[in-house]
């Protein structure tokens, strides 16, 4: 592990970032400095713009992956090496915003109730009715369901936030019949009481 490296995860785990975020920026650096057969110290704005559309034209990478690694190299570059680049020297690629799609009330009742079984039920119903990322799902306890308010207590979630989120009274049904059903292996269907 060279020293540059090393300080580098330092700063980053001192930052208290992310482990995803902190793979994500030493394996950036690691392979600009492979493209260019050069310690990223003797490198510098010039070799940026070269590395970018390195990465637009001959890897074909998306705007949204070269943004990640550009921030990873901007980390490296003002934070970690001192220079004073202006962002214009290291800049974002722009990104082109997209609709999200909009599925109508058969879609989604047909997405859910294609779900091979309680859990997976559960999980797609609650992703729907919150919009929680998949990995604050994957971290939710039923002891995160405030039923009496309707709302899900998000522990940790993006960026290691806290929050809460309403949710629809059908979600609530879901989840207080969730274990009589499983024990019972009665099955619901996305026709829940409307009350």
């Amino acid at each position: 592990m060279t020293h540059l490296r090393q300080l580098m995860l330092d700063e980053l785990q001192r930052r208290n970032y992310s482990p995803n975020t902190v793979r994500s920026y030493v394996h950036s650096v690691e392979e600009f400095a492979q493209y260019f057969r050069r310690s990223p110290e003797q490198l510098g704005p010039d070799h940026i713009r070269e590395y970018q559309v390195h990465l637009f034209r001959d890897r074909k990478l998306s705007p949204r992956t070269i943004e990640g690694r550009t921030a990873a190299l901007r980390f490296l570059f003002v934070k970690m090496l001192r220079r004073p680049y202006l962002p214009d020297a290291i800049p974002f690629p722009k990104q082109h915003k997209r609709l999200p799609t909009v599925l109508s009330q058969e879609e989604v009742s047909r997405l859910i109730d294609a779900t091979g079984n309680l859990m997976h039920r559960a999980m797609v119903m609650t992703l729907y009715a919150t919009g929680v990322r998949r990995a604050e799902l994957c971290m939710l306890k039923v002891a995160d369901i405030d039923s009496g308010r309707m709302v899900l207590h998000i522990r940790q979630g993006k960026g290691g936030h806290s929050h809460l989120l309403e949710y629809v009274r059908r979600f609530n049904w879901t989840w207080a019949h969730r274990i009589d059903t499983y024990s019972t292996g009665r099955q619901l269907t996305s026709k829940t009481p409307s009350n």
